[in-house]
């Protein structure tokens, strides 16, 4: 890979204003004097200088007031460099002054400076440096508390935290989820094309008999994972696309999971997505800080490096899983022969690719205007809280809403699930309604809302475009596992779920959304009113929308 075109610190914007140099001058003297005030003692010149947290280290002789230079920023920031300057002169002592008993040097370490990530909010980035939101100090303008962060906008934060494991980045957040970067790629023509196990390969599902391309499709568009990646770990782990499976393990289990319920592409695949979505949204919401080794006695657990991307934490989280010691790990994920050198050789530069569609989040992102769910006129209960989007772990993306019924468990009902925005129905079937919101007709590209469990009768059909409050169809049992009749509700944005209780709310018809301690737990709140979620259906649960005015 062309070391230029991973994210660094020759990836930031060039700083423009002397002010910033100033302050990041002003900071660096302010902690050098709280130093000496502490110690009185002689000052080395590692200590004078900050951490950057940038992508590709600078020269040591680099100058920590030098600018970052103008070109791209579209990839994260892995490992970070220590610049140095001039030391401070010793002060001469005369024979007469008495001489103190001299103190052991601070151990205290240069702050770091950071450059924000798109979906970087202040007290993810606390969490993920082990400090307070109120430690961490900017040269620009602070946006308010819990709302996203510019990208590369510069933080000054304390450097707190122990050794961490590997800052370089492994691939982009837009080759990890179905990003805009895989809208035109041909599943299809590629597993053909090369030729392997995977091209001739059948899977019996409930949609009947698939293709291994099928079946690749299927994985990457409901869990809204890129497609390319996913062929990157059939071949990286079990030799499918351009070999054939080395052994019954690999027939069986091509993945590598070796758990006997979860034999076959299928299930391997689906196990592989959850612990990336784990992995890729827990960094999100800030719920993932380490990962764990079990069986590995000398290091058990790894402190994640607080300055990598989603995709790359995704990633590192999945590998952890699959290989118990850190030294296989590292070397799958960061050796000559690891899953990037793979993934590059079958198609190309991810960075480069990246740099077309990043940052997926931009700095002024909100959610449009979105309504109830549901028609109007009729009370409905409020049955689940945030929870995974797809899947039983994930992304805390999705609601549910049930209709009101005599009778429980799965039974028809007559009621409908409505348009919350207008759009283009990009997809229908096996209980499943999406919505794109700009019409392109990708759900991949910008807004998109996923309705889950739409019987078959009445649904909409794909290529229909929709107003807000039109009819999709009949809530049910259908398409996933289900305890009684209801839909889930979901939000896209560029392909990656975006979190109910999140720095973008997910906000229905003037109702916010709260997470609760759990998954299923939470409200939606609306002036003074709360709506209590519960699968009981007691009345805290009821919503209603009022018909319209005739």
């Amino acid at each position: 890979m062309d070391k230029r075109l991973k994210p660094g610190i020759a990836a930031k914007p060039k700083i423009k204003f002397h002010a910033k140099r100033f302050f990041i001058f002003f900071i660096l003297i302010a902690w050098l004097v709280s130093i000496l005030a502490c110690t009185r003692s002689v000052v080395q010149p590692w200590q004078i200088t900050a951490t950057a947290i940038a992508a590709e280290p600078l020269p040591q002789t680099a100058s920590l007031l030098a600018e970052p230079s103008n070109a791209s920023s579209t990839s994260p920031n892995p490992t970070g460099f220590v610049s140095t300057s001039t030391p401070l002169q010793t002060p001469t002592r005369t024979a007469s002054a008495p001489t103190a008993t001299p103190k052991a040097a601070s151990t205290e370490k240069p702050p770091i400076l950071y450059y924000t990530q798109a979906g970087d909010t202040l007290p993810l980035v606390a969490i993920r440096f082990d400090v307070s939101v109120d430690e961490i100090i900017t040269p620009e303008k602070m946006p308010p508390v819990g709302s996203l962060l510019p990208p590369n906008q510069l933080l000054i934060i304390p450097n707190r935290l122990p050794e961490t494991g590997p800052g370089d980045a492994v691939l982009p957040d837009s080759e990890v989820v179905f990003s805009p970067s895989a809208v035109d790629f041909d599943i299809n023509e590629f597993v053909n094309q090369a030729g392997g196990y995977l091209s001739t390969y059948r899977e019996w599902l409930s949609t009947g008999w698939n293709t291994g391309a099928d079946v690749v499709r299927r994985i990457s568009i409901e869990n809204s994972i890129n497609p390319r990646l996913v062929l990157a770990l059939i071949e990286y782990q079990g030799h499918w696309v351009y070999g054939q499976p080395q052994s019954l393990a690999e027939t069986d289990y091509p993945l590598g999971y070796n758990e006997f319920n979860h034999k076959g592409l299928y299930k391997q695949l689906s196990w592989v997505v959850q612990q990336i979505s784990i992995g890729y949204y827990g960094w999100r919401a800030g719920l993932i800080t380490e990962i764990s080794f079990p069986k590995d006695a000398q290091n058990p657990t790894l402190r994640l490096a607080p300055q990598l991307n989603a995709g790359s934490v995704a990633l590192q989280y999945l590998f952890a899983k699959l290989y118990e010691n850190q030294r296989i790990w590292s070397g799958a994920l960061y050796g000559s022969e690891s899953l990037t050198a793979i993934h590059e050789q079958m198609f190309g530069n991810p960075w480069l690719r990246a740099q077309s569609v990043e940052p997926l989040y931009p700095p002024n992102l909100v959610q449009p205007p979105l309504e109830l769910p549901f028609s109007p006129g009729n009370i409905w209960s409020f049955t689940g809280g945030p929870h995974s989007a797809w899947g039983p772990d994930g992304a805390l993306a999705a609601i549910d809403f049930a209709p009101s019924a005599m009778d429980s468990g799965c039974v028809e009902s007559f009621e409908w699930a409505t348009a919350a925005a207008p759009g283009q129905i990009v997809r229908a079937g096996n209980g499943i309604v999406v919505i794109d919101l700009d019409g392109d007709g990708y759900e991949q590209t910008g807004w998109a809302l996923l309705y889950l469990h739409v019987s078959t009768k009445d649904r909409v059909q794909v290529g229909t475009f929709v107003s807000t409050d039109d009819r999709l169809g009949h809530p049910s049992c259908e398409g996933g596992i289900s305890t009684g009749t209801h839909f889930h509700f979901a939000r896209k944005y560029n392909g990656e779920w975006i979190l109910a209780d999140g720095p973008i709310p997910m906000i229905l018809g003037g109702w916010r959304v709260h997470a609760g301690e759990k998954p299923y737990l939470g409200t939606l709140t609306r002036d003074n009113y709360v709506v209590t979620a519960c699968q009981c259906g007691s009345y805290e649960t009821h919503i209603a929308r009022p018909k319209p005015t005739p």
